[in-house]
């Protein structure tokens, strides 16, 4: 695990907080690599991995499934979380205190876990996701209880236009009294997209206001999509 610390340690943080604010997102790429891609999807069919399966047309959440992990996380994806989280927590409460909500996220991780805890949110939210031909994911935003911290993650974990087509990855902007703004992303195998779970600011002739903003995914069209999602705060269920 000491190499994936190393490369994010090594990321330039400033250049993501910037387009952290600017944007309300951010790409890394290569941060996993082909192999690691590969060991995750082998994994999607170990049951014992895994909490909760949900079938997205159930719950016309889209066409497609995702699966829940169990605690304890897969090594690599504790690791993860644990160490990109320090980086992002300065971001989010630069973006509370722009917005005046009386709330601080705490620098460590594991601090952010116990809150959740002490309000009931025991299960882990770190899903990996399916989708075959025909797939796709209708906007929305992950927030699982009153504890939410308001950046998460996704990993590609196959290559577009090589192993799929579509699925393009796709936020929604709403900002007040005007139509919504589409953003098209389209990362590449291994890459990490960082991006906001329901609302950024943006700086107005009169301070700062909220933008709200949700996530979804364009429908594949060939070939099999899979992603991995790592939010940081737990849930009720």
């Amino acid at each position: 695990m000491q190499d994936i610390i190393q490369k994010i340690e090594s990321i330039d943080w400033t250049n993501i907080t910037e387009s952290m604010h600017q944007n309300g997102y951010a790409i890394i790429q290569n941060l996993l690599t082909k192999e690691q891609c590969e060991l995750l999807k082998a994994n999607y069919n170990d049951s014992n991995l895994y909490r909760k399966t949900v079938i997205m047309a159930r719950y016309r959440f889209g066409l497609g499934e995702y699966k829940y992990f169990n605690y304890p996380l897969p090594d690599i994806i504790q690791t993860v979380r644990a160490t990109i989280y320090p980086y992002l927590a300065p971001i989010a409460n630069a973006w509370f205190k722009a917005l005046k909500i009386d709330r601080e996220f705490p620098s460590l991780h594991e601090e952010l876990l116990k809150q959740c805890h002490e309000n009931g949110q025991e299960k882990a939210t770190v899903l990996i996701l399916k989708y075959g031909k025909g797939g796709f994911n209708t906007l929305h935003q992950d927030l699982y209880g009153d504890i939410y911290f308001p950046i998460q993650i996704v990993f590609i974990l196959d290559e577009p236009d090589s192993d799929f087509t579509g699925g393009e990855f796709v936020l929604t902007q709403q900002i007040p009294r005007a139509q919504s703004k589409a953003i098209v992303l389209k990362p590449g195998k291994g890459d990490v997209l960082i991006f906001t779970t329901n609302f950024k600011p943006e700086k107005g002739t009169k301070g700062y206001y909220r933008v709200n903003m949700k996530h979804g995914v364009s429908e594949v069209k060939w070939g099999n999509r899979h992603s991995l999602g790592i939010i940081f705060h737990d849930a009720v269920s």
